[in-house]
């Protein structure tokens, strides 16, 4: 039960339906939560719930269920942004890229704009989302002043730092639909500017990459790094472990630097023919559209387009541009993870098995350097992408974590980001080389996000992700148990 949280009506009623956004009028929130609510509350008393979406950003396989699904229609717009505040109201089920396109037509953006466009804000802030920003913004969720939440206990509560439903707010983070379902928050926004500087800078030396990223962070100032005199508002860096020829060096890496500007002597444009990533090894400067900026990895999904052939030039010119991006490429693996075409062909070529290792783990900094090491030279996984993270401010806690993924208020992290398959080895099954790094990052005071394949076993897994807090949120706010458990949804695929 709530304990005293709004009640749906209350919650509903403070979007005003005459206030507009982006021109259209602010309509139909109340009513999508009503019918929510009233779903929920129509559903036996010993069945499961779900929501009836189409898409999922949730990179692992899942049991086919027959529980029913809710519909979530209505809670995918932007209902307000209010430019002076600089806040947006936003349906948990409206994806980045509706929320981009409506921010930036005032000169804003959310504080941390994940790379995928289909990602929900929802998504983000019941699990996690990091990009270039995060160096100096932190996370999505912190950026959000409340969560409208359909909880298991079938109640709409706003949540808030200092509110009746605080704790709910600070074990939704990292939740994954298990304690409740965004059905809206309200977010923080920031200024943009036209375009985006970038500089590629090279190192081969990881150590020397590490405390490059160290220097940068700590020696910030007024929200602004600095390189070389120039300032610097966003970070993220690439590794490539084989040369590009036979006379290169062993090792290249990248640190990328963005900033700000308001006039640009050219732009890029990534979202055809060219391929972002290889441009990283090939320029040392570039500028972009600040929108071609928060999606310069969409287009081909990081590096992943390559494994369904359309960075081949002789194919993508016959590919129209509106499906160079990652939800189609997605629906192509699903379709492969259903009917397994692929590993049949490969089977009959006497090929091996392949093992999915798709993961974004946070290693303190001054680990990255071995962390790295060992992942080149265990894991036959290239590129690889890096993003320096901390947390913006302390959480609302005690001792200023969030309990389902505590990183330290004080601390630097590096999100290393793979996403591939390798060959099952002889005498390895399934699943090895995810638990080989799961041991690793757990070696070095790591933390692994939970939106892909996990291995944990069920003591491990609660030590790392807020045994208690869960369980007492769950108790509270899905006392019946309607929702799946956390441990249940990451690791045992349900």
């Amino acid at each position: 039960m709530s304990d005293g949280g709004d009640s749906i009506h209350s919650v509903a009623q403070d979007v005003a339906p005459e206030r507009t956004t982006a021109g259209r009028p602010v309509t139909g929130y109340p009513a999508a939560v009503e019918r929510l609510r009233a779903e929920f509350a129509a559903l036996p008393a010993d069945q499961p719930v779900r929501l009836a979406k189409k898409t999922s950003n949730l990179f692992r396989p899942r049991e086919r269920s027959a529980r029913a699904g809710l519909d979530v229609s209505g809670l995918d717009h932007v209902f307000e942004i209010d430019p002076e505040r600089r806040t947006a109201y936003v349906g948990g089920m409206t994806t980045y890229e509706r929320l981009v396109d409506a921010t930036l037509a005032h000169g804003l953006m959310p504080t941390v704009v994940p790379q995928l466009k289909t990602i929900t804000l929802g998504g983000a802030l019941t699990g996690l989302g990091i990009e270039s920003s995060s160096w100096r913004a932190g996370l999505p969720h912190e950026a959000a002043l409340s969560f409208d939440v359909l909880t298991g206990a079938g109640e709409i509560v706003r949540a808030t730092p200092d509110g009746p439903d605080a704790e709910l707010f600070r074990v939704f983070p990292n939740s994954y639909g298990t304690l409740g379902y965004a059905a809206a928050a309200t977010i923080e926004l920031t200024p943009v500017h036209p375009y985006v500087r970038l500089r590629h800078v090279r190192f081969t030396d990881l150590d020397a990459l590490g405390a490059a990223i160290a220097d940068l962070v700590r020696g910030a100032q007024d929200g602004r790094a600095s390189w070389d005199g120039e300032p610097v508002d966003f970070i993220d860096g690439s590794v490539f472990p084989t040369p590009p020829d036979a006379d290169g060096p062993a090792l290249e890496a990248f640190l990328t630097l963005g900033t700000w500007a308001d006039n640009a002597p050219y732009t890029s444009d990534y979202t055809g023919q060219d391929v972002y990533y290889r441009s990283v090894r090939s320029r040392r400067e570039d500028w972009l559209t600040v929108r071609d900026y928060l999606w310069r990895w969409d287009t081909d999904w990081f590096w992943c387009s390559r494994a369904l052939g359309v960075q081949n030039p002789r194919i993508r010119r016959w590919v129209p541009k509106q499906y160079l991006r990652s939800d189609v490429y997605q629906r192509i693996i699903g379709l492969e993870n259903r009917y397994h075409v692929k590993a049949r062909m490969d089977a009959r070529k006497g090929l091996p098995e392949r093992e999915r290792v798709v993961q974004d783990v946070e290693i303190p900094v001054e680990r990255t350097a071995d962390f790295l090491r060992w992942f080149i030279d265990t894991v036959p996984i290239e590129p690889i992408w890096l993003c320096p993270l901390r947390l913006s401010r302390p959480a609302p806690t005690a001792d200023g974590t969030w309990p389902l993924y505590p990183l330290g208020p004080d601390s630097l992290y590096v999100n290393v980001g793979f996403w591939s398959t390798v060959p099952i080895a002889a005498g390895d099954q399934d699943g090895d080389v995810n638990r080989r790094i799961e041991a690793k990052v757990a070696e070095l005071d790591g933390h692994k996000s939970l939106y892909s394949d996990s291995y944990y076993e069920p003591e491990e897994f609660w030590q790392l992700y807020g045994r208690a807090e869960y369980e007492a949120a769950k108790r509270r706010y899905d006392p019946d148990e309607r929702l799946l458990d956390l441990y249940d949804k990451a690791v045992r695929r349900r």
